[in-house]
């Protein structure tokens, strides 16, 4: 498939009435893996699972440079269409967006940091007009950071400034509405009610509703970020732990590369 068709399906991936979910990926070998899992319809990247494996923290430490060559790589690895976790767009969203796409990249997270609105708005349509200029019908999830950054305010004030931003984010041109954070049922269902089913996205942290019952309550997308990245490196130090105590490999371990 071209990069517009992929980016298609990555769409309709978004407005199926399944939910997509997708298991964020920070290299080659996590690409292919997960690719030849059977279930798998996209792929993400984690920000900060490809910042962690090239020595940078979390926070757009890594140089943009080295973000773009290791989410081009990863494309490389599958027919599957990517989406990229392009935190802030490193101070040039349209320019990031611009480059990821011509590495393959067909859909990225886009975040707010809290930013003022009008801010917030200009980035995410930048990155809107950065696929309409390719040709390409970027999916563009747009990131609020309320409830990450929400500090002390009121749980009240958090969902109301949530909702707003997914409002003007939506209507600037984004497909998606991204909300990472420990969301309980009650408050996925305020934001699908205000914002559309099939238009937010959360994130697979411990305490946030199942996959199976996050499809039911409307939701489009649910990823996993930098938790895919603690799963494997939580198996190998297990497997080193094991080790250093007199045993060896875990029953059922599979060799997938």
């Amino acid at each position: 498939m071209s990069t517009a068709e992929k980016a298609q399906q990555l769409q309709r991936l978004h407005t199926d009435p399944e939910l997509l979910v997708v298991v964020n990926v920070w290299d080659a070998i996590t690409a292919t893996t997960v690719a030849n899992t059977p279930g798998t319809k996209a792929l993400a990247t984690a920000s900060h699972g490809i910042a962690a494996s090239r020595g940078y923290p979390d926070g757009e430490v890594i140089p943009r440079d080295e973000m773009i060559a290791e989410v081009g790589l990863i494309a490389r690895q599958t027919e599957l269409p990517v989406t990229a976790d392009l935190e802030a767009g490193y101070g040039d969203p349209g320019g990031t967006i611009a480059r990821a796409i011509d590495v393959g990249i067909v859909g990225a997270n886009l975040e707010d940091q809290l930013k003022p609105l009008s801010e917030a708005v200009e980035a995410v349509e930048a990155a809107v007009a950065a696929g309409e200029k390719a040709g390409v019908p970027f999916a563009l999830n747009a990131r609020t950071d309320a409830w990450v950054r929400g500090g002390d305010r009121d749980p009240k004030v958090i969902l109301d400034d949530a909702i707003e931003r997914g409002r003007a984010y939506l209507e600037a041109g984004a497909t998606s509405f991204f909300v990472p954070g420990k969301l309980d049922e009650e408050t996925i269902q305020a934001l699908v009610a205000e914002l559309g089913e099939r238009r937010v996205n959360v994130i697979g942290v411990p305490g946030v509703p199942s996959t199976k019952r996050l499809g039911e309550l409307g939701v489009a997308r649910c990823s996993f970020g930098p938790w895919s990245q603690n799963v494997a490196l939580t198996a190998l130090a297990k497997l080193a732990e094991d080790a250093y105590a007199g045993g060896g490999l875990p029953d059922g371990t599979r060799k997938l590369n």
